[in-house]
């Protein structure tokens, strides 16, 4: 565990955190929420000591070792996997099995591991630091942004692992359904402090949102008073019978404190601006084939895009989501098939590498002015970015990753659309302006279709998908979740055995030792202790609360039967509404009963599955 003692920290007039102490405990997993800018990394480095604060320290136990994933691409092996190998604690060196279920679980394939660190690119080296970061097992792993560089197949991946750790965690993500699977507490940077609660980031939200309502009606509420008091200072200060009634109320208004308004925070409130559309379907894609070089991304796709359709496009990298988006914008041409699109169709088009597009000695207003809007409505849209009076004369230069994604949106804004095409749009932006784009992307009249790995935007806007698995691209109809429930990715389909990644359970072979098969078979029982414990403990208490709620059900009964022989009509109202809402709490519980108890089920016969087809193969070529 660490503690924050009364930590300090500024740069020129800003102040980042203004005497925070907080203390990480013994198993925790923690996530860190705040706006852009209020400190995050900041509180990273400084845990790290790559910044000092300026006042204050951060107390660290003898041997705690703390793991950081670096930016840094800096790498001393031949290979991905003897890279890896090289963050294995020293007692665990010869242990080359959880570099390779680390790298598989992020993307590598055994060739992968084969080939050097360089073959790959910015984003696959990223992934490499990060498990050379997870095999080190530090006492606290510092995690900021992980899922930026990862693909969805992989952020569910390292879902579960993170799940599994059992040290101290502390995150960074925009990925708020991401951060509260894997997280027990919350953390926050606001207004220059810092809290810590156990709970989700809404449970954190809900809690600072109540508190400032709070503090907001008592400083009007005082400001009233002391009003009132000032009033009658001033009117009754030259009456010497009132004298001493005077001097009492100035003596308490100079002991009072002053409650100041609470400054604004700035958020990202925007809509995107709709062009009416006249027909039913905006664009139609008919055989789509696309390829590079030999590789064929895109083969025989057809979809209709209709004028209020919701499309998610989503897969693994580098399986031709961002191209498909090219494609539909008319950035490419297609090698095969047709795409149709309707003569008063407007696209609006963000693409990070779309970044390189804006000119660097353009303000942020000039540049949004590019696109046809007058200064004012350039300077309204920059406001609504953040970028508030004289912020939006700044040059696109000295912005951000993160600055240049709202000016983009931005651009996107200024001119009327009825098709959004966005690729990967909350890359850069944090929590809350996350949360703006999805509720102005839901209120959008028009038609979007989204690449993304945030799998909260996927369960909340989409009801179309195109799914890039290896076996091609598909439509898929229906919600997330019954892609999931229904199709499903390869990868977890066919998932390898936790602790073993790379041996599937119907490919154990003679030379496979019995070391390994030991391993295999207390992975597999550790996930089932894991998985069905919890699922057991929450049905107790589910069944629990069934009986305590039928023993108040029956309860209330005999009062209204009582109630209702001595004529209390008071009473019986009550009872009947306290009794119909008892009635249906049971209904809810037992119906999540039903679930957990299928659910349960499910999961039991899973691993059970899994223990014979070990057995299975360990017959034929291993014996325990």
């Amino acid at each position: 565990m660490i503690k924050i003692i009364n930590l300090t920290k500024s740069f020129g007039k800003q102040i980042l955190f203004d005497n925070i102490t907080v203390s990480i405990n013994r198993g925790e997993r923690v996530g860190l929420v705040g706006r852009n800018g209020h400190g995050k990394t900041t509180l990273f480095r400084i845990i790290i000591g790559e910044e000092l604060p300026d006042s204050g320290e951060v107390a660290i136990p003898r041997n705690y070792r703390i793991g950081y994933v670096t930016q840094q691409l800096i790498f001393t092996e031949e290979t991905v996997l003897d890279e890896t190998c090289r963050g294995l604690p020293e007692h665990l060196h010869t242990e080359t099995w959880m570099a390779e279920k680390v790298l598989s679980g992020l993307g590598f394939s055994k060739q992968d591991m084969k080939r050097p660190p360089l073959d790959f690119s910015g984003g696959f080296q990223v992934r490499l630091n990060l498990a050379r970061t997870l095999v080190s097992e530090p006492d606290l792993l510092l995690l900021d942004e992980p899922t930026n560089y990862l693909d969805i197949v992989s952020i569910r991946w390292l879902e579960k692992y993170i799940r599994q750790w059992k040290s101290e965690i502390i995150i960074i993500t925009h990925d708020r359904s991401f951060m509260d699977s894997v997280t027990t507490h919350t953390m926050g940077i606001h207004r220059k402090k810092i809290r810590k609660i156990e709970g989700s980031t809404e449970k954190y939200y809900s809690q600072i949102l109540k508190e400032e309502e709070i503090f907001e009606k008592t400083r009007i509420n005082d400001e009233k008073k002391r009003k009132e008091t000032e009033l009658f200072i001033a009117r009754f200060r030259a009456k010497a019978r009132l004298a001493g009634m005077v001097q009492s109320r100035i003596k308490s208004l100079q002991k009072q404190d002053k409650l100041d308004r609470l400054e604004k925070i700035k958020t990202l409130e925007f809509s995107f601006s709709y062009k009416p559309f006249p027909a039913k379907v905006l664009m139609s894609v008919e055989n789509l084939s696309f390829s590079f070089g030999k590789e064929d991304l895109i083969r025989d796709l057809s979809i209709t895009i209709g004028r209020e359709d919701r499309i998610c496009v989503i897969g693994k990298n580098g399986k031709g989501k961002t191209t498909l988006l090219r494609l539909l914008a008319g950035e490419l041409v297609p090698h095969k098939g047709v795409i149709n699109a309707h003569g008063e169709m407007k696209i609006g088009h963000f693409a990070q590498t779309n970044i390189s597009h804006l000119i660097d000695s353009f303000t942020i207003e000039e540049e949004i002015m590019s696109n046809g809007s007058d200064r004012q409505r350039a300077r309204d849209i920059a406001g609504a970015m953040m970028f508030e009076g004289d912020m939006g004369l700044k040059k696109i230069s000295v912005l951000s990753g993160g600055e240049k994604s709202r000016v983009l949106l931005g651009k996107i804004i200024s001119q009327q659309s009825n098709l959004l095409l966005l690729d990967e749009p909350t890359n850069h932006l944090d929590m809350e302006s996350s949360d703006a784009l999805l509720a102005a992307i839901d209120d959008f009249e028009g038609a979007a279709v989204i690449v993304t790995h945030n799998e909260m935007f996927l369960h909340s806007l989409a009801s179309r998908f195109v799914v890039f698995q290896d076996c091609g691209v598909s439509v898929f109809e229906g919600t997330y979740q019954n892609f999931l429930d229904n199709v499903g990715w390869e990868d977890e389909r066919d998932a390898p055995i936790v602790g073993m990644p790379f041996i599937q359970a119907t490919d154990f072979k003679e030379n496979v030792s019995k070391k390994d098969l030991r391993k295999v078979r207390a992975d597999i029982l550790s996930r089932k202790s894991k998985t069905i414990n919890p699922l057991k403990a929450k049905i107790a208490h589910i069944e629990s609360s069934i009986q305590t709620k039928e023993k108040q059900l029956s309860g209330m009964n005999n009062e209204i039967i009582a109630a209702s022989s001595a004529g209390k009509s008071e009473t019986i109202s009550r009872l009947s509404k306290e009794i119909h809402k008892t009635r249906t709490d049971i209904d809810s519980l037992f119906d999540e009963l039903e679930s957990l108890i299928s659910e349960l089920e499910m999961k039991s016969l899973q691993f059970e599955q899994e223990l014979v087809n070990i057995s299975i193969d360990a017959s034929k070529g291993c014996s325990y």
